[in-house]
């Protein structure tokens, strides 16, 4: 990997298409397996929009397989949504939140995916910390925490150290700051200090998102990508990026690499959107359609 002088006082290392040009990703390989399976989790009976546009944004990421696990009563539906992916229905509460009995199904199929997005759509902490609990601990493959998915990490901030870093938390700066349980002013005031500090905590890499983002690993190395720009605070893009994380991971990435690589692509594809479209206004929907072009432009001299 290439590197570059750091910016600011923060020490963070600025995400340039140079910086990634210097840290490709793996080759694409002749098929779809050799391009890894994901898993996405999420959703709820009344939240399947969110398991879409993450599901979409990994299959554009690169990706070669799709399975979606998600609340029964969207299950048939999702699967018309995305006729690429395989979708499995999970039984769900009388609220819609996928029930916990439904972790022996996820664990199932998790032994056989590449990497695994968990929290998209997720919308209840409740719900979401019973069922993470039967899952995550008895999982030994590369896991993305998306949203509220992180509020098994606020329960349990050691609960993803036994992936041995093989663990990405992509987050809103209101999500980083319930995590490590401190309020929005100290988070403002130290962003790169709050995402390392949260990176170490947990031993996995932090996205923080919002205008520009910063990636954090667990050993205290940080960068920064200034891309992006406020139409990508838009509902659903959050989705949009985890989903970008988790194919890249899929397809073989180490956590801080897919983690810089999704959130410059991001933030690029935003910026691509504003100027055709207009600042603000563009959809979440709308951003993952960018991402195969930008790859490949910075995938090659």
């Amino acid at each position: 990997m290439s590197t570059e002088r750091p910016l600011g006082p923060g020490g963070t290392t600025p995400i340039t298409r140079e910086l990634l040009l210097g840290w490709p990703l793996p080759a694409p390989g002749e098929n779809k397996e050799a391009r890894g399976r994901t898993l996405v989790v999420g959703g709820t009976a009344h939240t399947p929009g969110a398991v879409l546009l993450a599901g979409e944004a990994v299959l554009r990421a690169g990706a070669g397989k799709l399975q979606i696990a998600t609340a029964a009563p969207v299950a048939a539906a999702l699967a018309v949504a995305v006729p690429e992916a395989r979708v499995v229905p999970l039984p769900a509460d009388d609220d819609g939140n996928i029930a916990g009995s439904a972790a022996d199904t996820v664990l199932e199929l998790a032994e056989q995916a590449d990497a695994l997005l968990v929290g998209s759509g997720f919308s209840s902490p409740d719900p979401t910390v019973a069922l993470l609990e039967r899952i995550i601990p008895r999982v030994d493959r590369p896991i993305v925490v998306d949203a509220v998915g992180s509020a098994y990490v606020t329960a349990h901030h050691e609960g993803l150290r036994h992936l041995d870093g093989r663990a990405i938390l992509s987050l809103n700066p209101s999500e980083v700051a319930l995590t490590l349980r401190i309020d929005d002013d100290e988070l403002a005031a130290d962003p790169v200090a709050c995402t390392r500090k949260l990176a170490a905590v947990t031993g996995a890499v932090v996205i923080l998102g919002g205008e520009g983002k910063l990636v954090a690993a667990p050993d205290g190395a940080a960068w920064e990508t200034r891309a992006g720009g406020p139409g990508l605070g838009v509902s659903g893009s959050g989705d949009v990026q985890a989903g970008i994380v988790a194919g890249l991971f899929a397809r073989g990435a180490e956590p801080a690499q897919a983690a810089c690589w999704a959130a410059h692509l991001h933030g690029l594809a935003g910026e691509r959107l504003a100027e055709a479209q207009g600042a603000v206004g563009f959809l979440a929907r709308e951003i993952s359609p960018c991402v195969p072009a930008l790859l490949e432009g910075h995938a090659a001299p």
